[in-house]
């Protein structure tokens, strides 16, 4: 496993040394990184379409990592991801991660996201990355409760369209040899196990579907972080380092009462101050031979963002296991043959 990797997009700003890409670059590495994933909207550290069509630009970015130590992880294209399948009633909201021009025009808006989307996977290529992470978008999220009763079909209507829009998509990022790497999130279609099987059934078993693994979701749902390794590890080829705790209380649960972040039972944390059992996430992400990064996602209701940050570099470099390549117990091992092997047996 590589890292520690930083996830920029929680800290990229109008002020220094967060809104240039050669200032946060420095900034991260004296935190303690030795990596970061670019948020690929944000124009104040990364030009998406340029990327896409400029090698000569990627080297460039390429080269300003470089000079503050840092490889490029990968690229995210969560917003792209959101706006590729919303349902009206999140029509207004989801118009903010969207340039002004498609404000109000869901079928611009969802053609301008596809772009962007395909742009990622040139731009992916011509970095040299092999992986990049978003989300599904969500066309049946409001009615994930089953009350009113859904109607037959509406579920499967819902992941139906979703594969449809991604599959053209997918098979570009094949094109370039780029996996797609979709976070597990509530508000998207796709937000536990359960739904990405649906999904990927729908798609065929694409190659190029995969997961970008992030145990602070499954914390607040109550989903077992460190069984979803062992059943997904083949799928499992981003790694997001995040925590959260879910403290339930006679007033409050997974839903938590329409309650702000910092008074919600289920909140995320910086890492090491919630309850994911990071010890048995490395350990079972060390065992299926993940090799890719983790990367730091700071989300915190409660601890400042930069005091997060330097933590978390040096709680992921606390947690890689580097695996060994022998056995502990090669010592007491003998050299056999077939003769050998059938006489201990008796045969």
């Amino acid at each position: 496993m590589k890292g520690p990797g930083l996830f920029l997009a929680q800290f990229a700003g109008d002020e220094a040394p967060f809104n240039s890409l050669p200032a946060i670059a420095k900034w991260a590495a004296d935190c303690g990184y030795v990596a970061v994933q670019i948020p690929s909207p944000d124009a104040r550290l990364f030009d998406l379409a340029k990327a896409a069509s400029s090698k000569d630009y990627c080297d460039e970015v390429a080269g300003i990592c470089g000079e503050a130590g840092l490889a490029i992880t990968d690229l995210s294209v969560h917003l792209q991801g959101q706006l590729l399948a919303v349902n009206p009633v999140y029509d207004t909201a989801f118009d903010a991660f969207a340039p002004p021009e498609v404000h109000g025009n869901p079928a611009a808006r969802q053609a301008w996201a596809e772009e962007q989307l395909r742009f990622a996977a040139k731009a992916s290529r011509n970095l040299g990355l092999d992986t990049a992470v978003g989300f599904t978008g969500a066309l049946a999220w409001p009615f994930l409760y089953p009350w009113p009763q859904r109607p037959d079909g509406l579920i499967d209507e819902a992941f139906a369209e979703l594969a449809r829009r991604w599959k053209p998509i997918l098979d570009a990022y094949d094109e370039e040899g780029v996996d797609m790497c979709f976070e597990i999130h509530p508000g998207e279609d796709v937000f536990d196990g359960a739904t990405f099987e649906m999904f990927l059934d729908r798609l065929d078993g694409h190659p190029r579907c995969n997961i970008n693994y992030d145990p602070s979701h499954f914390v607040l749902q109550q989903l077992d972080h460190v069984a979803f390794i062992d059943i997904y590890a083949e799928r499992i080829k981003a790694f997001h380092a995040k925590d959260a705790e879910f403290n339930p209380t006679g007033r409050q649960g997974v839903y938590s009462g329409f309650q702000p972040w910092a008074q919600r039972a289920g909140r995320f944390r910086s890492l090491g101050d919630g309850q994911v059992d990071f010890k048995a996430v490395f350990s079972a992400l060390a065992t299926h031979g993940y090799d890719g990064w983790a990367v730091v996602e700071w989300e915190c209701a409660l601890k400042d963002a930069e005091v997060g940050a330097r933590e978390g570099a040096q709680f992921v470099k606390d947690h890689i296991i580097p695996v060994t390549e022998k056995a502990f117990d090669d010592f007491a091992g003998g050299s056999t043959d077939q003769a050998a092997v059938r006489k201990m047996l008796g045969l």
